[in-house]
């Protein structure tokens, strides 16, 4: 309650825990671009998403450690998870496409298992952090703080974004990831190569993951256990915004990062992620629910 007054007669407080909010809601965003690409062309829901951004974030923080300036992590976390992806996806994913939903979430959580441990055991259970180099901008009166990473972060998470839709919209093969989402068998008889397509999309969520991963590392930490957090809020900007629409995605992202930064400042950062654990179980249920009512009125 005293943090709840605090916002009340001091407004400026509420400004800078929007601002915040929206810039590390882009980076939510970020990481659920390509969820919401597997899920809705390859009907899989990856539960090792979270993973691919502690990979970005660890493959940077190395080679931050021999010297590369960070900013070079963001590519080169882009375009490694994209071979990894692209692995996975010919080891694993290929098997499970198109069988029940539940063996694909068995499967990449044996994924984020193999992954988890794999870093552990390379870099340790310690949280990792990288210097980007940046300062701090002060507005009104420099009463409102924002840290010119998360504002490179904000930008960049945009800009994948609109090159995520131009790609998809403009490119050939962005025709046929499209094709393959509306109708795989039809896309198979005009000639698509649908596991090409299934390829590169699983491939291509791996590194834009890679890339926000990048980000995350030089914003805030990483460390091998903290890819739940990451598919958790990816679900759930999914849940809400669907996988058809990357400007949906986005809104949701930004909301999700302005409520998750009130809920830390109210009820504290301790149940800051047991406030999105129960917004999810809230969202999911306000679902069921609107579901179970069209199924009556179609009744």
């Amino acid at each position: 309650m005293d943090n709840l007054q605090i916002l009340l007669q001091a407004p400026i407080f509420s400004v800078q825990l929007l601002i915040d909010g929206l810039m590390i809601g882009a980076i939510f965003a970020l990481a659920a671009y390509g969820m919401a690409l597997v899920w809705g062309v390859m009907n899989i829901i990856d539960i090792a998403q979270g993973e691919y951004v502690m990979l970005g974030g660890f493959i940077t923080f190395s080679l931050n450690r021999v010297g590369i300036n960070p900013f070079l992590g963001i590519p080169v976390s882009f375009a490694a998870l994209f071979v990894i992806g692209w692995i996975l996806y010919r080891i694993v994913i290929n098997r499970i496409v198109e069988r029940d939903m539940f063996v694909s979430i068995l499967a990449t959580f044996g994924i984020s298992i193999l992954l988890q441990q794999l870093m552990s055991q390379i870099f340790g259970a310690d949280i990792q952090t990288v210097e980007s180099g940046l300062g701090t901008t002060f507005i009104f009166d420099n009463q409102i703080t924002i840290s010119q990473i998360k504002m490179v972060s904000f930008v960049l998470a945009l800009a994948i974004g609109v090159v995520l839709v131009i790609f998809m919209r403009k490119s050939r093969l962005g025709r046929a990831i499209r094709a393959t989402a509306q109708n795989a068998r039809a896309a198979r008889i005009l000639g698509i190569d649908t596991d090409r397509v299934y390829a590169v999309t699983f491939s291509l969520n791996a590194a834009i993951c890679g890339a926000a991963g990048a980000l995350v590392v030089m914003t805030w930490v990483v460390q091998p256990y903290m890819g739940l957090a990451y598919t958790v809020r990816s679900f759930l900007i999914i849940t809400v915004a669907g996988f058809g629409n990357i400007a949906t995605v986005i809104v949701s992202g930004l909301g999700l990062g302005v409520a998750e930064i009130f809920a830390g400042f109210l009820l504290g950062t301790e149940f800051q992620m047991a406030f999105i654990f129960s917004l999810l179980v809230a969202i999911l249920v306000w679902r069921s629910i609107r579901l179970r009512r069209k199924r009556q009125v179609l009744r």
